[in-house]
């Protein structure tokens, strides 16, 4: 049984009262900038374990009567077709896969508000279409010298000329499918919109990380700094909250470096800022839910691992020009974290050395670590899938779930009918040929009953695996982590 450290239960409630606490505070609406992901939030899962990925849209689930949700996106975004990597979808995808999202969750998204307009044909595009789909589609625009030129942003040719966004409920949840699309702005813009109406409405910011009320050098709070290390992020002291409070909190620069200018726009559309820091514009009590803190550190550890194999392979594949490996190494000297603290590590690499063929290694839920090496029928990733289910299912290890008589016709399918140079087995093909096998022998089935108990393992990979064997393993739940070193010396590794 993997180790918990979070009290997901108590992180609910306590989250959704604070939140209803702030509605509150402000008379009755508050406009809530959503940081991070609000589906599949996997990274806060893997640092603080029993965290589920789907905790935060649960939270707004139990407040749906009272939420509805705006869609930022930046209309340079759209023209120049960003994508989002982890999904491979562009942005202007992932706000309509969003949308659906919410919807089938029973949220009431109210609109979507294309931020930065500047007549992009592609943004214009965009909204006809989201209109044709009986969407409300509201335009922002450029102000010059945002956010510093403070007297025209709150004029009637700086905010006043942002469509203003029509709203029915008490929270109003402004997220985005990344970062960089205008959620703070739009935030502000309503309240300066609603306040000219007469309309009283606050403010406020969700961020998971870093977390506010845990110590700078706390390793869920360096892996937060790993997992932006591609960014400018760094987490830091929040000088102001010291200042005004005598307490020592965290958060992160470009938060810490904003506050004076955001502080003054809230100021000069309220008239004072019931902020002092910018510690005090989040709702989150992520920390307060912590309920073993050496199970987060020691998971936190290992994520810091993950993203510095992560960012090895990135340059490796001529992924990343920034130095994102440097900074996960500074981050690990931080944390007094060895690459040996990976105990998958070890055993991937000794098995590599003593076959001299690729392989991978895997740890189980009560911590045995089983190994698959690289043979004529299947590869590392499969054979390791394999005796993984078998420890898991109680079954020896020398027994056969696949025969040959399965596997041998898969080969000739790939290698005669689908010209496929690789004859062994990737992972997707070992499971179809598992669940088949499955249908007439017990043993496979109750290799296939144990696949949910792969969901959270740590796995190591001693060379870059193929794209269908990593996805796999995502899908599976795994942690992967691999080796920056191509299995062959070819030019081209598809």
């Amino acid at each position: 049984m993997k180790a918990i450290g979070f009290d997901n239960e108590k992180y609910l409630k306590e989250q959704s009262t604070k939140i209803r606490e702030r509605i509150a505070g402000f008379g009755g609406k508050l406009y809530l900038e959503f940081g991070g992901k609000l589906f599949d939030d996997y990274h806060a899962s893997r640092v603080l374990p029993g965290f589920e990925p789907d905790s935060k849209i649960k939270m707004l689930m139990a407040m749906g009567d009272e939420a509805e949700i705006i869609v930022a996106i930046n209309a340079d975004d759209i023209e120049r077709n960003k994508y989002r990597g982890d999904l491979g979808i562009t942005y202007d995808l992932d706000t309509l896969r969003l949308i659906d999202a919410f919807r089938d969750c029973g949220l009431y998204v109210g609109s979507v508000v294309i931020t930065h307009y500047q007549g992009q044909s592609s943004a214009a595009v965009f909204k006809k279409k989201l209109e044709d789909l009986g969407l409300s589609v509201y335009l922002h625009y450029v102000i010059p010298d945002y956010p510093s030129d403070i007297d025209l942003i709150l004029s009637d040719d700086g905010f006043g000329k942002n469509d203003y966004v029509k709203t029915e409920r008490s929270l109003v949840i402004v997220t985005a499918p990344g970062p960089g699309s205008g959620k703070m702005a739009t935030c502000l813009s309503q309240i300066w919109h609603e306040n000219r109406r007469g309309i009283k409405a606050g403010y406020a910011k969700f961020e998971t990380f870093p977390i506010w009320n845990l110590p700078l050098q706390h390793p869920v709070n360096l892996a937060y700094e790993a997992a932006t290390a591609d960014l400018d992020d760094v987490n830091m002291i929040d000088p102001f909250h010291l200042e005004a409070y005598g307490e020592t909190t965290v958060n992160y620069n470009r938060d810490v470096e904003i506050f004076p200018v955001l502080n003054a726009i809230l100021e000069g559309i309220w008239g004072k800022s019931p902020y002092q820091s910018p510690t005090d514009m989040g709702v989150n009590m992520a920390g307060r839910c912590i309920s073993d803190d050496e199970v987060c550190c020691d998971a936190a550890r290992q994520e810091i691992i993950r993203r510095y194999f992560s960012a090895c392979c990135a340059r490796r594949q001529g992924m990343t020009v920034s130095n994102e490996v440097k900074k996960v190494e500074l981050l690990m000297k931080r944390g007094h974290i060895d690459i040996e603290d990976r105990r998958v590590v070890t055993a991937a690499r000794e098995k590599d050395r003593a076959t001299g063929n690729p392989a991978l290694a895997m740890e189980l839920p009560d911590g045995t670590i089983v190994t698959g090496k690289t043979s004529d029928l299947l590869g590392a990733s499969s054979a390791c899938l394999l005796n993984a289910l078998k420890a898991l299912a109680g079954i020896e290890e020398e027994t056969e779930l696949i025969s040959r008589e399965v596997l041998e016709p898969i080969q000739d399918l790939k290698v005669n009918h689908m010209r496929n140079r690789n004859p062994r087995l990737h992972t997707d093909e070992t499971l179809i040929a598992l669940t088949i096998s499955a249908v007439t022998d017990e043993q496979a089935a109750k290799a296939v009953d144990r696949l949910g108990n792969l969901s959270g393992c740590e796995a190591h990979a001693s060379v870059i695996l193929s794209r269908v064997d990593e996805n796999v393993f995502h899908r599976l739940g795994l942690n992967l982590s691999m080796e920056p070193v191509y299995q062959t010396r070819k030019l081209y590794h598809g």
